[in-house]
């Protein structure tokens, strides 16, 4: 994996453990060469993955709508800051940049981006690796609720395992690196015929 994508908060939460993740997340990426593709801000958990990957002289490639460039929410020491217009550009630049996904601790946004990238991998839009930080057990109850989708028969458990889990950087990187998608369609059959 030579880039990935992390969708997070834009604010800090009100946990300092969850931005020590998310500067530290930044920092190994760095070290393992790996480029963050992120969505261009320079507040919250946003920043702090930014602000760790440029600490150990990684790089960083920033993806912003046009009208959040109003609100002065940019991060001026980017790679490459990018420009679109719409949150859907964003979101499809984000995946043409980058190798794998992960989920940092966030609210609507970064499930909306999070589940639209997996829904695109169930759909076999793509292969890349999508994995949850899992700072805190902060996706606990989610992936509870996910467990549940199997258990009602509206997921199939090979695509539940598509989602990379770990409250450890380099674990979660290793099970990234170490990815292989499934292969078999989405449709679930009646009976599971």
């Amino acid at each position: 994996m030579k880039r990935i994508t992390v969708f997070c908060g834009s604010s800090f939460g009100n946990d300092k453990n969850h931005e020590l993740q998310a500067v530290l997340l930044g920092q190994v990426m760095a070290k393992k060469n790996i480029d963050l593709v992120y969505g261009g801000a320079k507040v919250g958990l946003m920043g702090a993955v930014a602000d760790g990957v440029l600490s150990e002289n990684g790089k960083v490639f920033g993806v912003l709508p046009s009208f959040l460039m109003s609100k002065e929410v940019a991060h001026d020491n980017l790679t490459e800051l990018i420009i679109v217009e719409s949150m859907h550009e964003r979101k499809t630049k984000m995946n043409e940049l980058s190798d794998g996904v992960i989920a940092l601790p966030g609210g609507f946004g970064t499930l909306e981006e999070f589940f639209e990238m997996l829904t695109w991998a169930q759909l076999g839009l793509h292969k890349k690796p999508i994995g949850i930080l899992n700072v805190d057990g902060f996706y606990n109850l989610l992936l509870q609720f996910i467990q549940k989708m199997v258990d009602n028969g509206f997921l199939k458990e090979i695509n539940q395992k598509m989602i990379l889990v770990s409250n450890d950087v380099e674990e979660l990187l290793y099970k990234m690196e170490n990815y292989t998608a499934p292969e078999v369609g989405k449709w679930i059959k009646k009976g599971n015929e």
